[in-house]
C-alpha cells in the first residue's frame, strides 16, 4: 500500500500594516490574539487594549474545531430515528436526564459520549445526526454525527435491524458532507475544516455480540475460530480507518471495546454466579490488543499519530469491577430494563426504572449511563497512557492549538 503524504502546509505573509499581531496566553491559560503597535505607537495604543482588554470576549481555539462520529449505539445520536429499524432510541424513558427530558435517539439516559466530547474541546452545540433534517446552513461547520445504531465493522453485522447505515454507507454520506460542505464555503475552507476536524470512532463490539456470538453456532463462528475472526476484523477496520483518512480525517480517536461479557445483557444471557461471559471477556481480550498494533502500524505508515487509541476495556472496566469506588451502588443491573440484572430485552416504558440513574454505571442493558459515560470521557481528556495511545485529548488539543 502506498504511504500517504504528509498535509502541505501552507503559509501567508503579514499585512503591511502599522500594527501587526502577536498570539499571547492570558494567566489562566486561554489563547487570544493581540494587536502590537508600532513603537512610535506604543504607548497612546496601551492605554486603548488597557481599556478594551476586559471587555474582550475570550473563547478556546477549539471553538472553531469540527467535530464527526462514526459508529454504533454508544455514539449515535438520532439517525436511526430516520430509518425503518428496530434499534432505536426514541421512545422514553429514554432522554429521562437529557436537557430537554425527551428521547433524542441517544442510547442514554442523558448525554452520550459524542455530547460530552463536544462540551469538552468548547463547541456551543453537539453535531447533529446527519439524517436530520435540521442539519443544513451554519449546522454544518460544527461537523455531523453519521453513528448507526447495531452497526458493526463488518457488512453483515446487525442484519437482524435491517435499515441501519452500516460503516460503508456512513462514509459515503460523510463524502456527501463534505460535497455539501464545499458548495457552501468552497473546496478550500471545506478541506481545511475537514483536516482540521476531530473524528470519533466507536465500533467492534457489535461485530461479537451481535454477529459471532448472536446464536450458537453463527455462521461467522462456523467459519472462522475466534483467534482468526478478530485478525478479519481487525484488517476489515484497517481498510475503514483508511479509507476515512483519505477522506481527509487527520485526528481520529478510535476506541476499543468495552469488557463485552460484562454489560448486564450478557450477565442475564451467558454469565454465571454474577460472572462476566468468559466467551465475550475472551473475545475482548484478543481485539482490543490487536486493534492498538494496528493503530500503531497505520500511524507509522503515515509518519504522524493521526489515529490515537482509547482504552475503553480499561476505562468501563475500572468501574465494572469496583463500583463503589465511583458513586456506583452496582454495575451489574441495569437502571432500566426487565428479568436478571434487568438485562433482558428492550428498555421500554413498561421496563423497570431506577429513580437515581447516577447511582447506576449501566443505563439499560448494554449502554453506559450519562454518570459513566462522563467517567469515560475524562479519561479520554486526561488519561494516562494506560488508557490514552499515544497521547490524550488535551494533550492533542494543545499541540494542534500551537500549529
Amino acid at each position: 500500500m502506498e504511504t500517504p503524504n504528509a498535509d502541505d502546509i501552507s503559509t501567508e505573509s503579514k499585512p503591511p500594516h502599522e500594527f501587526s499581531y502577536a498570539l499571547t496566553t492570558l494567566s489562566f491559560g486561554l489563547p487570544v490574539i493581540i494587536p502590537m503597535a508600532s513603537p512610535s505607537k506604543f504607548s497612546d495604543f496601551s492605554l486603548v487594549l488597557l481599556f478594551l482588554l476586559p471587555f474582550v470576549s475570550i473563547a478556546p481555539l477549539a471553538d472553531a474545531r469540527a467535530f464527526f462520529i462514526f459508529g454504533d449505539s454508544l455514539v449515535d445520536s438520532g439517525n436511526n430515528n430516520y430509518l425503518a429499524t428496530t434499534a432505536r432510541a426514541d421512545s422514553p424513558p429514554y432522554g429521562v436526564d437529557y436537557p430537554s427530558r425527551r428521547p433524542t435517539g441517544r442510547f442514554s439516559n442523558g448525554l452520550n459520549i459524542p455530547d460530552l466530547i463536544g462540551q469538552k474541546i468548547g463547541l456551543s452545540e453537539s453535531p447533529l445526526p446527519y439524517l436530520s433534517p435540521d442539519f443544513n446552513g451554519k449546522k454544518l461547520l460544527i461537523g455531523s454525527n453519521f453513528a448507526s445504531a447495531g452497526v458493526g465493522i463488518l457488512n453483515d453485522t446487525g442484519v437482524q435491524f435491517v435499515n441501519i447505515l452500516r460503516m460503508y454507507r456512513q462514509l459515503e454520506l460523510f463524502q456527501e458532507y463534505k460535497r455539501r460542505l464545499s458548495a457552501q464555503v468552497g473546496s478550500k475552507q471545506a478541506h481545511k475544516l475537514v483536516n482540521e476536524a476531530l473524528v470519533l470512532i466507536t465500533v467492534g463490539g457489535n461485530d461479537f455480540v451481535n454477529n459471532y456470538y448472536l446464536v450458537p453456532y453463527s455462521a461467522r463462528s462456523r467459519q472462522y475460530k475466534l483467534p482468526d475472526y478478530v485478525k478479519f476484523v481487525i484488517s476489515e477496520y484497517r481498510r475503514l480507518l483508511m479509507r476515512l483518512y483519505k477522506l481527509g480525517a487527520r485526528r481520529v480517536l478510535v476506541t476499543g471495546t468495552g469488557p463485552m461479557g460484562c454489560v448486564p445483557a450478557e450477565l442475564a444471557m451467558r454469565g454465571t454466579n454474577g460472572r462476566c461471559s468468559e466467551e465475550l471477556q475472551r473475545a475482548a481480550s484478543l481485539y482490543n490488543p490487536q486493534l492498538v498494533n494496528m493503530l500503531n502500524g497505520l500511524n507509522k505508515q503515515i509518519g504522524k499519530d493521526v489515529f490515537i487509541s482509547a482504552n475503553t476495556q480499561r476505562m468501563h472496566s475500572d468501574f465494572v469491577s469496583d463500583p463503589r469506588a465511583f458513586g456506583f451502588v452496582t454495575s451489574q443491573i441495569a437502571c432500566c430494563g426487565q428479568g436478571p440484572y434487568n438485562g433482558l430485552g428492550l428498555c421500554t416504558q413498561l421496563s423497570n426504572l431506577c429513580p437515581n440513574r447516577a447511582l447506576y454505571a449501566f443505563w439499560d442493558p448494554f449502554h453506559p449511563s450519562e454518570k459513566a459515560n462522563r467517567l469515560i470521557v475524562e479519561q479520554i481528556m486526561t488519561g494516562s497512557n494506560e488508557y490514552m495511545h499515544p497521547m490524550n485529548l488535551s494533550t492533542i488539543m494543545a499541540m494542534d492549538s500551537r500549529i
